[in-house]
């Protein structure tokens, strides 16, 4: 058996495209770990997480802890799944620079999933009532506004997974 690079995989895509579905199945490399925005998220600041301004405030803070343990995990040989959102410019330069930081090649997975297929997985999810958080359609609309798609000239490798 080889051992494959270290390799620092993100995920691009609307709310509710597939993205943790698909950072899950990423995880079962072998010598991979995923690590979720929203379960730790929920796990330290559920309470507090009302408004989409909570979300960019205590999403911020978690990024600034969590980036050198990444980059560790990374140079310690182990792949990472970030499940985070890469959905703006600025969070992929955020994941970008994790990946260069540690001195690993990195693969950004864009979910390119219609509105109408997101919104229905989202009702789906919000009434199974398994996820964290059950944004409304209002939210997902909201911040779909500020959904950014990637371009090459991101410096990204770019790998799409249509939907639908």
């Amino acid at each position: 058996m080889t051992k494959t690079d270290p390799t620092l995989h993100m995920l691009c895509g609307k709310m509710a495209a597939g993205k943790s579905t698909l950072a899950a199945e990423l995880a079962r490399a072998d010598g991979t770990v995923r690590i979720s925005e929203d379960a730790w998220l929920g796990a330290l600041f559920a309470e507090e997480l009302k408004t989409g301004a909570d979300y960019l405030r205590y999403a911020g803070k978690l990024r600034t802890a969590m980036a050198p343990h990444v980059a560790e995990l990374l140079r310690a040989g182990v792949s990472v799944v970030l499940d985070y959102p890469a959905n703006t410019r600025d969070q992929r330069a955020w994941m970008r620079e994790v990946a260069e930081t540690a001195g690993v090649p990195h693969r950004l997975h864009y979910l390119d999933v219609p509105d109408e297929v997101c919104l229905a997985r989202l009702r789906a999810r919000n009434a199974e009532g398994s996820h964290p958080f059950q944004p409304t359609e209002d939210m997902f609309r909201r911040f779909a506004k500020h959904f950014e798609p990637p371009e090459p000239g991101e410096g990204f490798t770019i790998v799409r997974h249509a939907g639908g």
